[in-house]
């Protein structure tokens, strides 16, 4: 049984694309899932049609004065017609983002990220992983580097490219991100495909399937 995973992603200047991409082959490591990336700054209908379709879906956005960019904010706010028909209710829904900064108010924009789902009715996985290089013997090459647990938080230098930055353990840190994305969204789906036996008088069972994701 396939898990589709789409990342629904904007990168001003390929560090977000980075991650998108560690994401993307995080995801499709795990056994039955498909993973696939789409640019929301040139949304098609094809593209609307694999969100819809997707089983969990991850957003990734710099983050730019202490918010998304200006480009996800326009996807965000055109998924409202999907959010009054409750299109994406149950769907399984991550974030990461990316700043130049190590802080760089990075929270908020996960927060947002995290709302967004919360409106869609859509059900937040964290990043799960304990923060590193925050000791003695830490390092920049730790996973979860920057200590994050709402979702990924990576940093770039600003004076380099997507091909550099964001460094490995950011990288590697997304492709975490993603394979538990893949294997929370396979668990849900194979149990909303369980019948389940209501306290029904003998004879009269009634069977009926959990909401889908």
């Amino acid at each position: 049984m396939a898990v589709q995973i789409a990342i629904a992603y904007h990168s001003g200047y390929g560090h977000t694309e980075a991650l998108a991409r560690a994401v993307h082959d995080g995801a499709g490591r795990e056994p039955g899932a498909i993973a696939r990336m789409i640019d929301v700054s040139e949304m098609s209908e094809a593209d609307w049609a694999l969100l819809n379709a997707a089983d969990a879906i991850i957003f990734g956005s710099p983050t730019y004065m202490g918010a998304v960019s200006g480009p996800f904010k326009t996807f965000m706010d055109a998924t409202s017609r999907i959010w009054l028909d409750r299109g994406w209710q149950d769907k399984v829904a991550a974030g990461f983002t990316v700043s130049s900064s190590q802080a760089g108010d990075k929270f908020a924009t996960l927060s947002q990220l995290s709302t967004l789902a919360a409106q869609h009715g859509m059900i937040w996985v964290s990043l799960g992983l304990l923060p590193g290089n925050n000791s003695s013997t830490g390092s920049v090459e730790d996973i979860n580097r920057i200590g994050a647990s709402i979702g990924v938080m990576a940093q770039a230098n600003g004076d380099q490219g997507g091909d550099v930055a964001p460094p490995q353990s950011d990288r590697r840190t997304a492709a975490l991100l993603g394979a538990r994305v893949a294997e929370i969204a396979g668990r849900l789906k194979v149990g909303g495909q369980v019948a389940w036996i209501d306290d029904a008088p003998e004879g009269q069972a009634d069977l009926s399937t959990s909401v889908p994701a």
